[in-house]
């Protein structure tokens, strides 16, 4: 197996101790203001914010304290990965609150399972048996919410074609519905409007900048589990609003990994597979809310599918968007995008793909405002989404089977007119 490189052997050594020390809560102007005190030894803090908007007192008060305070804690814990990945300390230590060894288990396995690109990119040795312990200050683990939910569901919404299509087809039964949104930008809140649903329980999630201003001097940083944030977070507004069922939109296709590291697979959608959504479940009801169903409404259909559903809702062709290109968190800590399609990376080259034999040229240009297929530049993406020989985009985008045969339907559509630059090399 190989060493680690000098930059993270020193980094662990340097920074040999991640701690979560404590969390803190606050009803600030009708918001629930949520913040977590973490320190890496010996010199690093972070105190990274998400603040609930508009809680209601009446329906606050009817929570006990230390359910509600489980349920922040467990948040805090979810948060830890994205500033723990900047020195990769050995050890993690819980001050914060209480784990059985059970809990610790099911941690560690997402710190390896959920941060598997993180460690292939940065070259990391991830298997060494010292390579993470996680220690808490005793067993003595506070109770989940055990009061029953409102029959209802919550939609984690960011105005793409998953979420979509899960709303759309959930108005189809009547059932009472809240979008559940974080750090809406304005391309979401667009795509919210047309769909018609009042209600809407918004977050704000706030990086602390001391991240992004270690970053630049050469700390760690990667992809982590983000899907698993948006889990812990919807539970615990599933609880403060009443809500039993948190629907999210993750297909069939997050089950396919893009990589072999040290033997295991790495998968850019772990957070989005079928596996994290059972595990998480199990969780969720174990120690977080009895009552709560957290499950992902389209997990049967592929790509293909989720496409052609689409097509059936053309009202949300002049907002909704994709794409995570020019996504980048801003200097207050919040996520913000200046652009719908950039029409230059894996996601938009493979969402265009996907929709193309179901579409009609009008309507693929008044989504992309362009032909996607024309750009050069793609061809090298394009090989990497359809060759089983090269490494699968680190993107969500559907397998590689399902890609080649999207791109066989549009040479199909186009018959025997003149093909795009990307089809004609395709039947080369």
């Amino acid at each position: 197996m190989q060493n680690y490189n000098s930059k993270i052997k020193n980094l662990r050594s340097e920074y040999p101790k991640f701690i979560y020390k404590k969390y803190f809560w606050k009803i600030l102007n009708g918001d629930l203001k949520i913040s977590f005190d973490f320190f890496i030894e010996p010199d690093i803090k972070f105190r990274p914010e998400i603040i609930i908007k508009n809680i209601d007192k009446k329906r606050l008060a009817t929570i006990e304290d230390n359910a509600l305070n489980n349920l922040i804690f467990n948040l805090g814990l979810i948060e830890m990965p994205s500033y723990w990945k900047a020195t990769c300390s050995p050890k993690i230590e819980i001050l914060a609150g209480s784990l059985n060894q059970k809990q610790i288990n099911w941690w560690k396995k997402l710190m390896i399972s959920g941060m598997g690109q993180f460690y292939y990119e940065n070259k990391i040795n991830w298997p060494d048996k010292n390579f993470l312990r996680i220690v808490t200050v005793d067993e003595k683990i506070r109770e989940p919410y055990v009061k029953s939910l409102k029959d209802r569901y919550l939609v984690p919404f960011a105005g793409g074609r998953d979420s979509i299509v899960t709303l759309e087809r959930l108005k189809k039964t009547g059932t009472d519905i809240s979008l559940f949104t974080v750090n809406p930008i304005e391309k979401i809140q667009k795509t919210a409007e047309v769909s018609g649903i009042k209600k809407q329980i918004v977050v704000k999630r706030i990086v602390d900048k001391k991240l992004l201003e270690i970053n630049k001097k050469g700390f760690l940083n990667g992809h982590t589990p983000f899907t698993g944030v948006l889990s812990f977070i919807s539970v615990l507004c599933a609880v403060l609003f009443d809500y039993k069922n948190i629907a999210f939109s993750n297909e069939k296709s997050s089950d396919e990994g893009n990589i072999k590291y040290f033997g295991k697979t790495i998968n850019h959608q772990w957070a989005k597979s079928s596996v994290f959504e059972k595990m998480f479940s199990n969780y969720a009801k174990e120690y977080l809310a009895k009552d709560i169903n957290y499950f992902s409404y389209i997990r049967k259909y592929s790509e293909l599918e989720i496409s052609k559903i689409l097509t059936e809702y053309p009202q949300y062709f002049p907002v909704f968007s994709s794409c995570n290109a020019g996504m980048k968190i801003g200097v207050k800590g919040i996520l913000s995008a200046k652009e719908r399609w950039c029409g230059n990376c894996p996601k938009c080259l493979f969402v265009y793909l996907s929709l193309y034999p179901f579409l009609e040229e009008k309507d693929r240009l008044l989504i992309f405002g362009q032909d996607i297929f024309e750009n050069k530049k793609l061809l090298p993406v394009m090989k990497n989404l359809i060759d089983k020989n090269n490494i699968k985009p680190f993107e969500c985008v559907g397998t590689k089977s399902e890609t080649k045969k999207a791109f066989l339907l549009a040479v199909k559509k186009l018959k025997n007119k003149k093909l795009p630059y990307l089809l004609r090399w395709l039947k080369m």
